[in-house]
């Protein structure tokens, strides 16, 4: 789809796009769960948890970034992450918006 196809999506809808596009992998679903069941900053750990080479958690991470759902701080030569609140609230509500529309105008049986 062209970039100008964009303008005829709400920018709601196209936040929940992206989010859904940082959410479509497991490992990135497990990265968050780690972040999430931690509740702090983690810097070299998540390769230790997560059973992925340092260059694809990386990738993984850069994908959570870059959709906003996790935010990350240098420490030194390592960089510490942890979940972006804000936009995981976002998030939440921009799935829950989507999800309660479909629930109050279905009329499949």
């Amino acid at each position: 789809m062209g970039a100008s196809k964009y303008s005829l999506y709400t920018d709601e809808d196209q936040q929940a796009a992206r989010y859904a596009k940082a959410l479509a992998h497991p490992a990135r679903i497990a990265i968050l769960k780690l972040l999430y069941r931690k509740q702090a900053c983690i810097c070299g750990d998540i390769v230790e948890e997560i059973p992925l080479s340092q260059s694809t958690v990386s990738q993984h991470l850069k994908e959570l970034k870059d959709a906003g759902l996790v935010k990350g701080d240098i420490d030194g030569a390592k960089v510490c992450y942890c979940i972006n609140e804000e936009e995981w609230n976002n998030a939440r509500r921009c799935f829950g918006n989507l999800l309660e529309e479909y629930t109050a105008s279905s009329s499949c049986p």
